[in-house]
């Protein structure tokens, strides 16, 4: 690879329009990141998840003379592989070294993305149209049968999510996704794919010292 003809920070490939809003809003987050500004391009696989586990490498091999680093990120869940987390990233991040050698990286988030919701974060009542109701979203989820009690996470994130905004009346969107990844605390996200997310960007990325 020329270096020089590296122009843009980041390519990501990512498997739906709900990973896509989030990561578009977290991104834009650089100072909670840890991170400098990053100028990012951001594709929705046609495969889907399914789609970012096998093809990932043919969509980015041509790009990666254009840019300094590329992210795959997808679910576990519906990527039609039964391996974990861990295993699957690494079979990812194999097919893509033809090309990106080590400058590339693959977040697979299990079960799925909408683990990333859950947190005790009082916006997460607020975007999902809970704040002020009673009883409250985490009670009715237990209630519900949706939440164990004293867990911090639903064992089915995704039914939790869709049940929680059918009761609310609030229609399911990419905007959702957003607004948590705008609002919730980075802190308080403690998932191995977000913390993965997070430290890969860190590291490629780190935040400029303007006083030294």
């Amino acid at each position: 690879m020329n270096a020089a003809s590296v122009t843009r920070d980041l390519i990501a490939l990512v498997a739906d329009k709900n990973i896509e809003a989030a990561l578009r809003a977290l991104l834009r987050r650089n100072r909670a990141l840890g991170t400098r500004r990053i100028q990012a391009e951001i594709y929705v696989h046609p495969g889907r998840d399914p789609g970012c586990l096998r093809r990932a490498h043919d969509f980015l091999f041509a790009q990666s003379s254009s840019f300094q680093h590329a992210l795959v990120l997808l679910d576990r869940q519906g990527c039609g592989s039964e391996d974990g987390a861990p295993a699957l990233e690494a079979e990812i991040e194999n097919r893509l070294r033809s090309g990106w050698t080590d400058r590339a990286r693959a977040i697979v988030i299990d079960p799925e993305l909408e683990i990333w919701v859950w947190s005790d974060s009082p916006h997460v009542d607020e975007v999902l149209g809970w704040a002020g109701r009673l009883p409250g979203l985490r009670d009715w989820l237990v209630d519900e049968r949706l939440l164990a009690k004293g867990a911090l996470k639903p064992t089915d994130p995704k039914a939790a999510m869709d049940r929680a905004l059918w009761a609310a009346r609030i229609p399911r969107s990419s905007a959702i996704y957003a607004r948590l990844a705008e609002t919730v605390s980075f802190q308080r996200c403690q998932d191995r794919a977000f913390l993965r997310l997070r430290q890969t960007l860190a590291n490629w990325f780190p935040q400029i010292d303007r006083h030294g």
